[in-house]
C-alpha cells in the first residue's frame, strides 16, 4: 500500500514539475507573436514622430502598453474607427477576438515580474466626462483583456480633476510617478492613462561601493552631476565604426530580457542616431553583438516621463478616434458621444546597482583583459528587449538626467 502511494505521489510530483516547465516554456500564439513584432515597428514610428517636438528631452515609452491602449480603442470603437487600430498595428487580417486575446497574452507574458525578476507595475484607466455612462459589456471586456479601470470625472473643476488623476497615478506606482500632467486641454472626450513603474534587476549586480559623483554632459556647454556606477564584466558589445556609436547589451535577471544602450562616440544631438532607428537596423546591430570584456560606467537613473501621445497616434493613422466629428466609440457608452481626447502615457524608471551576485570566477583570467570602455556620460538611446517574445518592452532616450548643474569647465 505504502509503495503504491509513494509511486502515485512521485507521479503527481513529476506531472506538476512537467506542468510548471511547460508553463514556463509556453509558446506564444501566432497572433500574439505577430503583435509583438508589430508593436516594435510601431515603437520606432511613434518615437520618430515624438522627437520632432521641440524642447522634448527624455523619452520613455512602452510599445506593448501602447499597443494595448490601441486595443482598448478597438474594443470601444465600431466600423472604421475600430478597423484603423488594426491598420496602425499592421494587423488588418487579424480577427477582433484574436487581436484582443493576442495583446492580452503578450502583455501578460512580458510583465510577469516573477519570471523576469523585474519590478513592473502597470496601471491603466479610462476616464470619461461625468455625463457619460460606461456600457457594462465594455467594462467587462476591457477589464478582462486590458485590465482597465473606468472612472467618470468632472472636468468643470479642472484643478480638482488634474489632482485626482495625479493622485491615482502616484498611488498606483507607490509614489514613483507623482505627476502625469499639469493640465488637461481637451476635457470633452475619453481619456486613456497608462501609469507605470519599471525597475530592472541586473543578471549580475554593479559594485555597490563603486558609486561616485561624475559629470554628465547634456551638451558641450552644460554638465550636470550624477551618481555613476561601475563594473567590468562580459557583455554583448559592438562598435559600429561606420555610424560612430557603441552598442552594449546587459542581461537582466534570469536573462529573459536585456537593457540595450546605443551611444554615439561623442557629445552630440541624438538626431543623427535616431534617424537610423528601424526594426531592420536593430536586428542588424543585435546580430553583431559579441561577448566582450567591457568596463561599464552608467548613471544611476531615476526618471519620470509623461507623454500625451494622442496627437502622435493620430499622425500615425488613428485619425478617426481622435476626431470629435468622426469618432465612433459607441461600444464604450452605447452612444456615439465620445472621441479620444487624450492618451497620457506616463512612466517612472529606475536602474541602480541591484542584481544577482557577480560571477567572480572570471576575475583574474584572460577573459577580462583589455576591456572595452563604455562610459555613458552623454546622451544615449536605450531599450529593454524581451528575449522570448522579441518585443520591445521600453524604448527611450536619456538626454538630461536628474542632477544639479555643475560649473562649466574652461
Amino acid at each position: 500500500m505504502w509503495g503504491t502511494n509513494l509511486v502515485a505521489m512521485a507521479l503527481l510530483a513529476t506531472a506538476a514539475s512537467a506542468a510548471t516547465a511547460a508553463l514556463a516554456d509556453k509558446v506564444l500564439s501566432n497572433h500574439a507573436t505577430l503583435l509583438a513584432n508589430n508593436s516594435a515597428s510601431l515603437a520606432f514610428s511613434l518615437y520618430q514622430n515624438m522627437v520632432k517636438e521641440k524642447d522634448l528631452e527624455n523619452i520613455l515609452i512602452s510599445p506593448v502598453v501602447v499597443a494595448s491602449s490601441l486595443g482598448l480603442v478597438a474594443l470601444g470603437g465600431k466600423a472604421s474607427t475600430a478597423s484603423q487600430v488594426k491598420t496602425v498595428l499592421s494587423a488588418d487580417k487579424v480577427k477582433d477576438e484574436q487581436l484582443h486575446a493576442g495583446l492580452a497574452e503578450l502583455l501578460e507574458e512580458v510583465s510577469d515580474s516573477k519570471t523576469r525578476n523585474v519590478t513592473w507595475k502597470i496601471s491603466n484607466r479610462i476616464y470619461s466626462p461625468s455625463s457619460v455612462n460606461f456600457a457594462d459589456a465594455f467594462v467587462k471586456s476591457s477589464k478582462k483583456h486590458y485590465n482597465y479601470d473606468h472612472t467618470k470625472i468632472n472636468f468643470k473643476d479642472k484643478k480638482s480633476a488634474v489632482k485626482s488623476i495625479n493622485d491615482w497615478a502616484a498611488k498606483s506606482t507607490d509614489g514613483k510617478l507623482p505627476e502625469v500632467t499639469k493640465d488637461v486641454e481637451r476635457t470633452d472626450g475619453a481619456m486613456i492613462i497608462n501609469a507605470m513603474f519599471f525597475k530592472p534587476h541586473w543578471d549580475e549586480q554593479f559594485h555597490q561601493k563603486m558609486v561616485d559623483n561624475r559629470g554628465f554632459l547634456v551638451s558641450r556647454s552644460h554638465t550636470v552631476g550624477v551618481s555613476m556606477m561601475h563594473r567590468t564584466g562580459l557583455y554583448g558589445f559592438h562598435e559600429d565604426t561606420v555610424n560612430k556609436l557603441l552598442i552594449l547589451s546587459i542581461p537582466l535577471a534570469h536573462k529573459k530580457s536585456s537593457l540595450v544602450f546605443f551611444m554615439p562616440y561623442h557629445v552630440e544631438s541624438l538626431e543623427r542616431l535616431e534617424k537610423l532607428l528601424t526594426c531592420k537596423q536593430l536586428d542588424d546591430w543585435m546580430g553583431k553583438l559579441k561577448e566582450t570584456a567591457v568596463a561599464v560606467s552608467l548613471p544611476k537613473v531615476s526618471m519620470e516621463v509623461s507623454h500625451n501621445i494622442q496627437k502622435h497616434l493620430g499622425e500615425l493613422g488613428l485619425t478617426e478616434a481622435v476626431d470629435k466629428t468622426k469618432a465612433d466609440l459607441s461600444n464604450i457608452s452605447g452612444k456615439k458621444d465620445l472621441y479620444l481626447s487624450n492618451v497620457f502615457h506616463a512612466s517612472a524608471m529606475e536602474w541602480d546597482t541591484d542584481g544577482n551576485p557577480i560571477n567572480t570566477s572570471i576575475f583574474g583570467t584572460d577573459k577580462l583583459k583589455n576591456p572595452k570602455l563604455f562610459y555613458a556620460d552623454h546622451p544615449f538611446i536605450f531599450l529593454v528587449k524581451d528575449t522570448k517574445t522579441n518585443s520591445i518592452l521600453f524604448l527611450g532616450r536619456l538626454v538630461r538626467p536628474k542632477g544639479e548643474k555643475m560649473r562649466d569647465e574652461l
